[in-house]
């Protein structure tokens, strides 16, 4: 009885573990895009980074760690692998060598991600279908390459080109995030407007909750902004540099809700989103400052802020699978419907990505927000799938800076100094340029329509 018990749970355990995997990683079908495996692929490289990081970085310089043991079993590997994994970090001992490993650690798969994504928007920029095919294959070429890069030296490909090809990378997905946040804001206000305004129509008077939600939520956002405010003052201020960033910030603040304010385009509630994430950007530009007497975080593993960026990372994901690959909208009857909508109801460009509210309510938007193309039997093929590989790519990036603190290294013992301080200049000026040029940015969507009326900015 119990050997019939055990074959059957095993049939089951087996049968399910196969069924989820093809579900996984096996091959989409045909009204899809790849979108989701893309994703798992990015979710695997994170928790790749997050173990060689705190594990097997760590354990392959300090000789300990079940990783290192097989390596060490291995006859002519182990000594292979503790030189790749020491190179670059020579300078470092104790803690800042584990930490020097352990960023390296983090390069490894995030550089593979990046080469994926950087190959696939290529490829589905010249074949969309592309991004569906062969994902099983592709799965395993990427579980090889985290292997073979186990051997490859720290520096110069990971510890030099890919860190600084990251800094970069993630400067420009800062502008980018930014614009995500902007339209995810001005979609958020559209839609409980458009609430309200329905209310209205049925029962004078019932929208009114949805303004003062509206209302509300700006409240909230400002407060929680001011608070920051307050705190960097208070934590940080401790010297003229950091002062000075603080200042420019909030008088950022103030300049683009006047702007929004004064003009007739725009919403208070993108304005306070814009507000909180000014705030944010500044905590990270002045927690980067490598002189202790000024940062008191120096030191100190920011947990809270690599949540925040992991969060605010999920959600520019979110957003740009929505708006470039909503599966569900690339579909035959999309096309069908497409072609089948009267003049009047169409858009004014169909050919052009509509972005407005794609995030808010990917059910109820018109087919024709997505560029379309027949690909082979009849199969629909996204053509603006690459930017989704582009995006992924630059997340690559900001996710390497997240979790390793921009690529510094730090002493977190008692003694709180940074042990690479121009690596931790470098940061605060990136991080500031990024930071102001996305503020322009939403400066510019409000001033644009006032300093040119008889352009549509829709």
């Amino acid at each position: 009885m119990g050997t019939t018990l055990s074959l059957a749970a095993t049939y089951c355990f087996c049968t399910s573990a196969g069924s989820l995997c093809n579900s996984c990683f096996g091959s989409t079908g045909a009204g899809s895009t790849g979108r989701k495996r893309a994703v798992l692929l990015l979710t695997l490289a994170i928790s790749a980074a997050l173990w060689f990081q705190y594990s097997v970085g760590p354990g392959i310089v300090q000789g300990t760690g079940w990783v290192w043991k097989t390596y060490q079993t291995i006859p002519g590997t182990g000594k292979l692998v503790l030189k790749a994994w020491n190179s670059g970090c020579e300078q470092y001992e104790g803690d800042l060598l584990s930490q020097c490993a352990g960023n390296a650690g983090v390069y490894r798969p995030m550089f593979l991600a990046f080469l994926f994504f950087i190959f696939s928007a290529v490829a589905t920029r010249v074949q969309p279908n592309l991004n569906k095919e062969a994902w099983p294959a592709k799965y395993a070429i990427f579980c090889f390459g985290l292997l073979i890069t186990m051997f490859i030296p720290n520096s110069p490909l990971f510890t030099g080109f890919f860190l600084w090809t990251s800094r970069i990378g993630a400067a420009v997905f800062v502008v980018l995030q930014q614009v995500i946040l902007i339209d995810v804001a001005y979609n958020w206000n559209d839609d409980w407007v458009e609430k309200s305004n329905e209310a209205d129509r049925i029962s004078y008077g019932a929208g009114s909750g949805w303004l003062k939600a509206i209302v509300g939520t700006c409240v909230f956002l400002y407060s929680a902004a001011l608070i920051g405010i307050g705190l960097l003052y208070n934590s940080f201020d401790n010297c003229p540099e950091n002062t000075w960033v603080i200042t420019l910030t909030l008088l950022g603040i103030i300049a683009i809700t006047a702007l929004q304010v004064a003009g007739q385009d725009g919403s208070l509630l993108t304005s306070s989103v814009m507000s909180l994430y000014a705030v944010y950007l500044c905590f990270s530009i002045v927690s980067k400052n490598p002189n202790s007497s000024c940062n008191p975080r120096l030191g100190h593993n920011d947990v809270w802020g690599i949540v925040i960026g992991l969060t605010l990372t999920f959600v520019s994901l979110a957003w740009t699978g929505w708006a470039w690959s909503a599966e569900q909208r690339l579909t035959v009857d999309a096309v069908q419907s497409t072609k089948s909508m009267s003049p009047a109801s169409s858009s004014p460009n169909p050919d052009r990505i509509n972005l407005d509210v794609p995030f808010l309510d990917p059910e109820g938007q018109p087919a024709t927000g997505v560029v379309m193309e027949q690909g082979e039997g009849g199969a629909p093929s996204g053509t603006d799938l690459w930017k989704l590989n582009a995006v992924m790519a630059l997340i690559c990036c900001w996710v390497a800076m997240i979790l390793t603190g921009w690529g510094t290294i730090e002493d977190l013992n008692e003694h709180q100094n940074a042990a690479n301080p121009t690596a931790g200049r470098v940061n605060m000026a990136m991080i500031g340029v990024s930071q102001w040029v996305a503020i322009g940015l939403y400066g510019w969507t409000l001033l644009a329509p006032q300093l040119f009326p008889d352009r549509d900015f829709s």
